[in-house]
């Protein structure tokens, strides 16, 4: 892991004046390993300066002349996976496998961008009133800022700003303070592939650097990942301030296990979906709905030994399944919510509480937990773990495994696993959730798609990358105009009407 880390402004690392700093932990042996420095409001001035001084050149930029930067840059991410993997590994602990897919589905959204030039193109009616033309543009907004999560050092910020720089925008990533070092492996080979100075900076930092984005009167927009809570009140406040806000909050996903699913495809989905990245994920199934009692039975009985069967490692080990949590506060705080569902009467079926790695004692690690049993009104089902806690919510019958999820203030993503098509139709248009897996237990959008929930787990009216970043990074003018042709008709006092 690289030592020593700093900000990374106007192309070059800038070392923090704030005086104030942040541990960076290895999970595996919960050890600090780094410090990191927390900006300032002022360092986030110097930031946006920097951007700003190099929007009019970047913006002017032909989007082929930006795309051919962004494919080379395409090129050294390519060459630097492994690379990469490994520092999010040390930072956040999920296993190199994950960390390495992470980037892959990153990678992608490079890809999109690069051909973002076919998408910037406007629009045209000729003769839209007599000798009158109408034709319409997509402008870059200016500087632009990204504020990202633990649980996606790379990918969630590759959402974001491939995207906005595709568009003509300058961006200023405020990545997680608790594994920032990908980040700067990023501006790095951004930098290597091309990209002017100021056009992407990088600031580390707490609330004191989200504020000041959010209140600066030179960012024309804010794209956010994390909890419901950060979410709406980093919406409300950029929208306060007069900015374009795409804020993206937490999750309940649910998977609903029909009768004549495929029981042996559902229990892997449900492993890798409940447990990948120690369930770090806003997209990780946190409640499993089985409709019918022997379809719950067989579930469960299913379920048990394969949780307990988990391969817990650091996130190094080639082996390893699930590696552990990103701090030692967030291990207790599910550790908690395990606590909270025992005493609320949910039926632990498998306790990953007690869970010690041999060597690694010190590691923030956390055992698979299963619960069953567990009903609407409980703590465990109503928030986000964010852990690898399963809570099994049976159903009897789907209409209630439905309407069940409806309910949940969560719309992020859900899934149902089934062999008729008639429930997998009603499923998709019935539910009330922004990403519909059939058969899949992660529907994440491709990146020329786009990613996005609905009700408490995204504020905003665009979701992320695809058509609809692209609609978010840029804004829409529309050009009217008429040539001499010799006509004379007086001064007209009413509504132009186009005749």
């Amino acid at each position: 892991m690289p030592a020593g880390i700093q900000h990374y402004i106007n192309g070059r690392s800038v070392p923090g004046r704030s005086g104030r700093t942040a541990p960076v932990f290895n999970p595996a042996t919960g050890e600090a390993a780094n410090q990191v420095p927390l900006a300032s409001r002022q360092e986030v001035d110097e930031a946006v300066a920097a951007s700003k001084r190099a929007f009019p050149q970047w913006s002017m930029t032909t989007p082929l002349r930006r795309s051919r930067i962004l494919n080379r840059f395409l090129r050294l991410l390519q060459d630097n996976v492994d690379r990469i993997a490994q520092v999010i590994t040390a930072e956040h602990g999920k296993v190199l496998s994950d960390a390495a897919g992470e980037l892959a589905r990153g990678i992608e959204v490079v890809e999109f961008a690069v051909g973002a030039p076919h998408l910037l193109k406007g629009d045209i009616t000729e003769n839209v009133g007599t000798h009158v033309d109408s034709h319409s543009l997509r402008q870059p907004l200016g500087v632009v800022a990204g504020i990202t999560p633990f649980n996606f050092p790379a990918m969630v910020p590759m959402w974001m700003f491939p995207v906005a720089l595709a568009c003509g925008n300058c961006f200023i990533l405020k990545p997680s303070e608790r594994d920032p070092s990908a980040s700067l492996i990023l501006a790095e080979l951004l930098q290597e592939a091309g990209l002017p100075d100021g056009v992407f900076n990088v600031l580390h930092g707490d609330k004191e650097a989200v504020d000041a984005i959010l209140h600066h009167p030179d960012i024309a927009a804010v794209s956010f990942v994390g909890s419901t809570p950060i979410a709406r009140y980093i919406y409300e406040t950029a929208a306060q301030s007069g900015k374009r806000c795409q804020a993206l909050g937490g999750a309940k996903n649910h998977m609903v296990v029909m009768p004549d699913a495929d029981l042996d495809q559902a229990i892997d989905a449900l492993m890798g979906a409940a447990y990948g990245s120690a369930g770090e994920r806003c997209m990780a199934i946190s409640v499993a709905v089985p409709v019918g009692e022997r379809t719950a039975e067989e579930l469960i009985g299913r379920l048990e030994p394969r949780v307990r069967a988990l391969k817990i490692g650091p996130g190094t080990d080639r082996e390893a399944e699930m590696g552990p949590l990103v701090t030692g506060q967030h291990r207790d705080k599910v550790k908690n919510y395990i606590d909270i569902g025992e005493r609320e009467g949910a039926k632990l079926v498998v306790d990953g509480r007690g869970f010690k790695m041999q060597g690694y004692e010190n590691g923030f690690f956390l055992g698979g937990t299963l619960f069953d049993h567990v009903t609407p009104e409980m703590t465990i089902y109503k928030e986000e773990i964010f852990g690898p806690v399963l809570s099994v919510v049976r159903s009897p019958d789907y209409d209630t495994a439905a309407e069940l999820i409806n309910k949940n203030e969560f719309g992020n993503g859900t899934a149902i696993f089934t062999r008729d098509g008639d429930t997998a139709r009603e499923f998709a248009h019935q539910i009330q959730v922004g990403m519909v897996g059939i058969n899949v237990p992660i529907p994440v959008p491709m990146a020329f798609h786009s990613f996005g929930g609905w009700k408490a787990s995204l504020f905003g009216d665009h979701h992320m990358h695809g058509p609809e970043g692209v609609r978010f990074y840029t804004k829409l003018k529309t050009i009217t105009s008429r040539w001499p042709t010799g006509i004379r008709g007086g001064a007209d006092f009413v509504m132009p009407t186009m005749r």
